[in-house]
């Protein structure tokens, strides 16, 4: 760790297909080294008139720059997102400048979930369940047992739920969440 560079982070990201719902949502929690630096960043994004919804972890000035080329793409391609997901993550990897981008996306839609990474990984989970950042791991538990156990919860609730727990146990995710749905055309 560099003393004299601080490293910020964004964390916590979870997406959810579930009963023919998608929803994501993410704490607002940005730490600088060990100490909050922000309490409220909205790391939640609707682009393409809404009907695709982004979240990121990583650097937010990182982040806000993917976020920006994904948008650009979801153009290009008319809206096609996993296409637009594909050409982004190409990108991504091969080109030099954003290459040293430290984020990490999801994007849903009314249909799926995809994880795009800066190592030209475009995935689709098997199960519906996604999480991006520090807390990922202990929202994707969370998640994918509500998933299994509570079947009647809806997507948005295993997502409130899932990042509640996860800030519960990760000291880099808090309780200030925002969550959206993605609404079917």
């Amino acid at each position: 760790m560099n003393e004299l560079k601080p490293i910020i982070k964004s964390t916590t990201v979870v997406a959810i297909v579930h009963n023919g719902q998608v929803a994501i949502g993410a704490d607002g929690q940005a730490t600088m080294n060990n100490t909050v630096a922000k309490s409220n960043v909205k790391k939640i994004r609707k682009l393409h008139d809404g009907k695709i919804v982004t979240g990121f972890a990583g650097s937010t000035a990182d982040a806000f720059t993917l976020l920006d080329r994904f948008d650009e793409k979801l153009n290009a391609y008319r809206g096609n997102m996993k296409r637009a997901a594909i050409e982004l993550a190409k990108d991504w990897r091969t080109d030099r400048y954003l290459r040293k981008l430290e984020a990490m996306l999801i994007c849903a839609d009314a249909q799926e979930v995809l994880i795009i990474s800066g190592t030209g990984d475009v995935l689709e989970p098997d199960n519906g369940v996604a999480t991006i950042g520090s807390g990922s791991m202990y929202a994707q538990a969370a998640a994918l047992a509500l998933k299994k156990h509570a079947p009647h919860m809806s997507a948005e609730e295993i997502v409130r739920e899932s990042l509640h727990i996860a800030a519960d146990i990760c000291i880099y995710t808090n309780h200030n969440l925002i969550i959206e749905t993605v609404k079917a055309n």
